[in-house]
């Protein structure tokens, strides 16, 4: 019984050896990265509700209501988006706390107000708010003609030795071109157009990051040919200029955001835009939004970003398999000395009976 016991335990010993050489094997030979994977949708879903249930404590609720109606400009998303996470648990708010909300309501969305706002917002994009964003500079910022009047501005610019804008410039190409380029992000022209447009908006506002603006200013110098763009008068104009490989990672940075548009809305989606500070932050706030839709908005308020963001992420099964690797060859090991241990006690009991 001890040799066959012993037996057992060297061939544990071996096969827990040989699944975490493997796990680390695989991990070691894999891309950067691959240690950690995008969680499924349900997964993602599992994961936040767990912690807003947690989280979401009419405490914690009402603390985050008081500060953003205390922050100047007041966001009136992120507080519409935390009253849901409210009404969803069935968490009544204070008196006090829901008579001071409707005031400010009434006192920011007055005709007087608005009017003020959105004169300022045309005359300059960084003064707008969410809402003047979308109200004032929506109408030309987000179709073709805006996209052409942009690109012939930017490109004239360049001719004339002048300040170009260049993300300004790649945006608008890739707007007018996303047909001829989107396969090489594997997603919809539709997807890619619509984002651009909306990363474009976002530019002019100063709701795009700047780890993001940085990917698209470098696309512009190597995506485009620049001596021919004043000459630009269409997207097949365009198109014979573009360098696709090097426009691929602009390309799909458009692509996450349509997919972010398309979950959200475009107003969710523009109050998101200054949390994604690159572009992988982008594509795991994606994931999120394509599991949690227009509860996203509610999640990142009461969770914050850095909570948001893991949930959209697990460890790799190979991971998992090195680590019960490594558990299973520590316990054979524990196993083993145990077994010698005892027998060296037996063996000395039996020494010292004689």
């Amino acid at each position: 019984m001890a040799r066959l016991a012993r037996l057992l335990a060297l061939l544990l010993a071996l096969a827990a050896a040989a699944l975490t050489a493997s796990g680390i094997l695989q991990l070691a030979t894999a891309p950067a990265g691959a240690a950690v994977v995008g969680r499924s949708a349900a997964g993602i879903r599992a994961v936040v509700e767990a912690a807003l249930a947690g989280a979401a404590t009419p405490a914690a609720v009402a603390g985050r209501l008081e500060a953003l109606l205390a922050a100047e400009p007041r966001d009136w998303l992120a507080i519409a988006a935390v009253e849901e996470v409210a009404a969803d648990r069935g968490l009544v708010l204070p008196p006090v706390l829901a008579a001071r909300r409707a005031a400010l309501h009434a006192a920011d969305h007055g005709l007087a107000a608005r009017a003020a706002a959105c004169a300022a917002c045309i005359w300059d994009p960084r003064a707008c708010d969410l809402t003047t964003l979308l109200a004032c500079r929506l109408p030309v910022d987000l179709t073709p003609v805006g996209d052409l009047a942009g690109l012939m501005r930017e490109g004239t610019r360049h001719a004339l030795g002048e300040e170009v804008d260049e993300v300004e410039l790649v945006l608008s190409g890739v707007g007018l071109v996303a047909v001829a380029l989107a396969p090489l992000t594997g997603g919809s022209s539709a997807a890619i157009k619509a984002g651009a447009g909306l990363a474009r908006l976002a530019w002019k506002g100063g709701r795009l990051a700047p780890g993001l603006a940085a990917v698209l200013v470098r696309a512009a110098r190597e995506g485009l040919d620049w001596a021919g763009l004043a000459a630009v008068r269409s997207a097949d104009d365009l198109a014979a200029l573009a360098r696709p490989a090097a426009l691929a990672p602009a390309l799909a940075i458009a692509a996450d955001l349509g997919r972010l548009q398309a979950a959200l809305g475009l107003r969710r989606t523009l109050h998101l835009m200054p949390h994604a500070a690159d572009a992988a932050e982008l594509g795991r706030l994606t994931r999120a939004a394509d599991a949690l839709g227009p509860r996203t908005t509610g999640a990142l308020e009461i969770l914050g970003k850095g909570r948001l963001m893991r949930a959209t992420l697990r460890l790799a099964d190979e991971v998992w398999a090195a680590v019960a690797g490594a558990l299973w060859l520590a316990a054979a090991a524990a196993s083993a000395a145990g077994q010698a241990l005892g027998a060296a006690l037996l063996r000395a009991l039996g020494r010292a009976l004689r």
